[in-house]
């Protein structure tokens, strides 16, 4: 059962706790809020300022599962306060783990402030849960994908699009590696995982796969160095640092290249056709 005063103050407490600067927005010069205003917290859940007002005046309708991780997410939510918000709004929080899809608030201060700079938040799967303006820019928006496809693994045998963004002198190593880290997401996570469903769709979608798959390889790590083909930009070579946050078996991945070199001098030119995207 909802606590609507519960829920209300809770939202109250947690946005006048968080500056602008902590999620990534600009302070301005005539600020007077103490913590972000309304209509900032429903720009960063995804909503409508009216909607998210009225969960703050103990109105409306109860909030989704699916409402509440935006607002959890968007206030930089810690895994305990998610879960004590999810039990405010009467439902059970979602699980944790690696199958958790909360992204953890030190990853996304990190993130905010990463504008400038391909970056994304990943989970084990694979899947996108979070770009950088920058990061659209250089691979699209991954977080489009429903389904199975929103894992790059599953993509990569599926969908002959998703290697056009590569190098094809990387194409065999990056078979290899999806394949062998599927195996161990298997082994680790067992057969009724979401690893496990994934390798089954596979086996029975792609023969590449099950030959790779065959092969019983694991272990095969990502290379530091990426080399891809962006449509707009051409050849880049980007060193790529993972930072890993073993609670959620969530990485975030920082694209960069060398200064002066001629990739770096392509992501200044990435940067400026981004924001020309975003506008």
């Amino acid at each position: 059962m909802i606590d609507r005063t519960g829920l209300a103050s809770f939202l109250r407490k947690r946005r006048a706790a968080l500056q602008p600067e902590d999620v990534g927005m600009p302070r301005g010069q005539r600020r007077r809020t103490s913590g972000l205003r309304r209509e900032e917290v429903a720009t960063l859940c995804n909503m409508s300022a009216d909607y998210y007002a009225r969960l703050e005046r103990e109105r409306g309708p109860q909030p989704s599962q699916q409402m509440l991780a935006s607002i959890a997410q968007g206030l930089h939510l810690t895994i305990d306060e998610r879960d004590h918000l999810f039990r405010l709004a009467g439902h059970n929080p979602p699980p944790r783990g690696s199958s958790s899809e909360h992204i953890n608030p030190g990853l996304l201060r990190i993130l905010d402030r990463l504008e400038d700079t391909p970056a994304e938040v990943v989970n084990e799967l694979g899947e996108t849960l979070r770009q950088t303006p920058m990061g659209v820019a250089l691979t699209g928006d991954t977080t489009r994908y429903t389904g199975p496809a929103r894992s790059m693994g599953y993509r990569w045998f599926t969908d002959p699009g998703a290697r056009d963004l590569y190098a094809p002198e990387e194409h065999a190593f990056m078979t290899r590696m999806y394949a062998a880290g599927l195996r161990g997401l298997v082994t680790l996570r067992g057969p009724d995982s979401r690893a496990a469903y994934l390798a089954g769709l596979l086996l029975d979608s792609s023969e590449e796969f099950r030959r790779v798959w065959e092969d019983h390889e694991v272990g095969i790590h990502p290379h530091q160095v990426k080399h891809f083909v962006h449509p707009e930009v051409g050849a880049l070579e980007l060193n790529c640092q993972r930072l890993i946050d073993p609670g959620q078996a969530h990485a975030l991945m920082v694209y960069t290249a060398v200064p002066g070199s001629e990739s770096y001098e392509k992501l200044q030119v990435l940067s400026v056709i981004g924001a020309q995207a975003l506008r």
